[in-house]
């Protein structure tokens, strides 16, 4: 199969790497690129596992082709920490315990942090909605959309 050229900007950094036209974003971070904190849920778009942020929508990386991110900025769970510092809501997630057996957890962090570049105070029917799509099997949603809420707090207190 050939491979195709693809320059993107990934978590901050200018990216080239090769993959053939039908290898799937996920696939080509966690094989090709390293990068295996997007999680392969479902596969199929319907768990939110493999969310990545790109050009700023949240997106399922499962469910995009590599080629297409070409020019693209793409942002995953390892684009969220702060150089050695955690992200506010990765903190947060760890303190309100909002995680469990950790494969949903990237996801979440993902589409939240978006959530929150778009809206940095968010009332918890609009984070529910937001994150409609990333499903949990083990901890529920109480603990997610209190860590969301908390960091957006604690985000506006620095500001």
């Amino acid at each position: 199969m050939r491979r195709t050229h693809v320059s993107t900007r990934l978590n901050g950094d200018n990216v080239d790497f090769l993959c053939e036209p039908r290898q799937s974003l996920l696939e080509v971070l966690r094989d090709n690129l390293g990068l295996t904190g997007s999680k392969e849920g479902c596969n199929n778009g319907n768990c939110g596992a493999c969310s990545v942020i790109l050009n700023g929508r949240v997106v399922n990386s499962c469910c995009v082709l590599a080629v297409e991110t070409e020019g693209a900025e793409v942002t995953t769970i390892e684009g969220i920490a702060e150089g050695d510092r955690l992200h506010p809501l990765q903190q947060v997630f760890l303190e309100e315990a909002a995680l469990q057996c950790g494969i949903c957890t990237p996801g979440f962090i993902v589409a939240s942090k978006a959530l929150l570049d778009k809206e940095p105070h968010p009332d918890e029917a609009r984070v529910r909605h937001w994150l409609a799509n990333n499903l949990c099997r083990c901890t529920g949603y109480d603990k997610i959309v209190r860590a969301v809420l908390k960091a957006s707090d604690q985000m506006e207190a620095k500001v």
